[in-house]
């Protein structure tokens, strides 16, 4: 044990040279942890055999010689195996200090030759020894900056570096292996605004270029959800939900809606899951009225649309009456019938809008009063008048000129709209 490395690995460049080594060897790796020495042991007995990470690169067919009961755990810094990776909590701090040198030093070469020779490094045939060591620098920048980052997700030098070596060469394949380098590093830091904002900056560069875009962004749904779901109050993978509808094709808006409905249900108390609903609805309104506007065949998809926006108004319901008192259901509820009156049930006329306001108090004074089991008269709930004047708000801001009608609704009911 060297004396210069109190973490019990002598050499910090091998243990970056064993970790590039695995990444290089499967690509294919989507998650990574931190794990203590101790547990090696046991991940070696699970696996059956050791990893291959936690020996030196020697040929194969030495290494599968060994036994897991043979395997030290003191000398492991690695385990990988089905497409997952561990590192040694002890060598973190070893393989930080390699791969921020290595990272640093790689980068400083590299502006070096393109400062140097801004209008000769290129693809100009007489300069093929230029074109050989910038390209050698820019696997060694990426390299380097792909395990800096899995050790430190906030090195934003880093995730720089990635985007200018990848914007020039514009291939679509680079720009998918930055969102799987954006995965590595939200499997271990599932917030990391870093990470989410790269992912971003590959949407917009493959936007209208990528032929599967409408997969890509599928795809990308569904992660931002996992991560959601195992991470809880993660606004960042929400947020990033919702930046994504932007993108989206109509028919995809829809799906989304339709698809992650049970989803929602399950999730009551998780506002932000009802915020992403909002902004999957607000788009399809958005989308009908433009067609509207630009006198497309409209008729057809505004009544599928008003047709959605019912079935979200049925199932909020069923919701708010199964589930009472909850808040996120209240505020979505809100955005449902203020969005319903001012886009459908004005459109129609003002018998819908007052049929409508009806239907609403009826809901209100069935969730204003809940049967108290020890008492033979039902138990007012305090919250009732609240919501009350947040719909009467609702309603003035709405449909003003019908405020009369409002004022006799809150008289006819005690004070209650």
């Amino acid at each position: 044990m060297s004396e210069a490395d109190p973490s019990g690995y002598a050499e910090p460049s091998s243990l970056l040279y064993r970790l590039e080594f695995i990444l290089e060897s499967d690509p294919l790796i989507d998650e990574v942890g931190f794990v203590h020495p101790s547990q090696f042991a046991a991940l070696s007995d699970m696996s059956g055999s050791p990893s291959l990470s936690s020996m030196s690169m020697e040929p194969q067919s030495d290494k599968s010689k060994l036994k897991a009961s043979q395997v030290n755990p003191t000398d492991m810094a690695f385990w990988s195996r089905d497409h997952k990776l561990g590192i040694s909590t002890q060598a973190i701090h070893p393989l930080y200090n390699a791969a921020k040198h290595a990272f640093c030093s790689s980068l400083e070469q590299y502006k070096l030759l393109i400062h140097l020779n801004p209008k000769k490094v290129g693809l100009d045939s007489d300069n093929v020894s230029n074109v050989s060591s910038l390209a050698t620098l820019e696997c060694e920048v990426m390299k380097h900056s792909r395990a800096l980052l899995l050790l430190s997700c906030d090195f934003g030098t880093a995730w720089n570096c990635r985007k200018e070596v990848v914007s020039k060469k514009q291939n679509m394949m680079l720009y998918l292996d930055e969102l799987l380098v954006s995965t590595l590093v939200l499997s271990y830091s599932p917030k990391s605004e870093r990470a989410w904002s790269h992912r971003r900056w590959v949407v917009k560069m493959i936007a209208g270029k990528c032929k599967n875009l409408q997969e890509i962004l599928k795809n990308e749904s569904e992660l931002a959800q996992r991560i959601a779901e195992k991470s809880k109050m993660n606004y960042r993978a929400w947020n990033y939900r919702c930046w994504l509808v932007s993108y989206m094709p109509e028919n995809q808006v829809i799906n989304e809606l339709i698809k992650y409905r049970d989803w929602a249900g399950l999730h009551v108390a998780d506002n932000s899951c009802f915020h992403y609903r909002t902004r999957l609805l607000t788009r399809t309104l958005a989308d009908s009225f433009y067609k509207q506007d630009l006198k497309a065949s409209h008729v057809h998809t505004t009544a599928e649309v008003c047709q959605l926006w019912k079935e979200e108004l049925s199932w909020s319901e069923i919701l708010i009456k199964r589930y009472i008192g909850r808040e996120a259901l209240w505020l979505y509820r809100r955005f449902l019938a203020l969005c319903w009156i001012k886009h459908f049930a004005a459109r129609m006329g003002g018998t819908h809008v007052e049929s409508f306001v009806d239907n609403e108090l009826q809901l209100f004074r069935s969730c204003t009063t809940v049967p108290d089991n020890q008492m033979d008269e039902p138990q007012s709930v305090e919250t009732g008048e609240k919501v009350g004047e947040e719909l009467e708000k609702v309603l003035n801001k709405v449909c003003p000129e019908k405020a009369f009608l409002w004022d006799l609704v809150r008289k006819k009911n005690g004070g209650l709209i």
